[in-house]
């Protein structure tokens, strides 16, 4: 199963992210840790096996340390979800469509997939993400624009928005014009 998988840990201003792809795209990201370890550790059993390499992921990691350093950032990557449900790559799909600086609500992203009624199934969805940053539910909020559940826990969505938020041209964390 680890077979033709690569890894890598990566140093950002934030702290230390772990990737992990296979010849068909990225399998997943953490969210910054305390260190390299604990990156390693959050990137599962999928790691054991995988081959360490920089070079796989050179681009990603660059993007990486930029974003984490405040600036716009696409992430336009070519992800691997085939461990995933059909839903839940329609809804991380749709998550994909919420430009930086911007937020969505749940019911949002359950209109965008057709299901408008599927609210609390798009956020258990979300909280399944296991690409953060690339698949960014971090950028989906309550209808009312409060935040709501996160894998990482709210504080670091709340940091993940302020990254994003008051930049020129972009919306601020509710979704509105500056």
């Amino acid at each position: 199963m680890t077979e033709g998988l690569s890894y890598a840990i990566v140093n950002t201003a934030a702290g230390w992210v772990g990737l992990l792809g296979s010849a068909k795209g990225l399998l997943a990201v953490t969210l910054p840790q305390t260190s390299p370890e604990a990156a390693r550790q959050e990137l599962g059993d999928g790691v054991n096996g995988a081959t360490c390499s920089t070079v796989a992921f050179a681009d990603l990691t660059e993007r990486l340390r930029r974003y984490f350093s405040g600036r716009r950032v696409d992430f336009a990557d070519h992800l691997d979800l085939a461990r995933a449900t059909p839903f839940e790559r329609k809804v991380w799909t749709a998550a994909r469509l919420i430009p930086y600086g911007e937020t969505r609500s749940y019911g949002w992203v359950a209109g965008q997939i057709g299901q408008p009624r599927a609210v609390r199934a798009v956020g258990q969805a979300l909280g399944k993400n296991p690409l953060p940053i690339i698949i960014p539910c971090h950028r989906v909020v309550a209808a009312n624009g409060q935040l709501r559940g996160f894998r990482g826990g709210l504080e670091m969505k709340r940091y993940l928005l302020s990254l994003e938020a008051f930049k020129p041209g972009a919306a601020s964390i509710i979704g509105l014009a500056n």
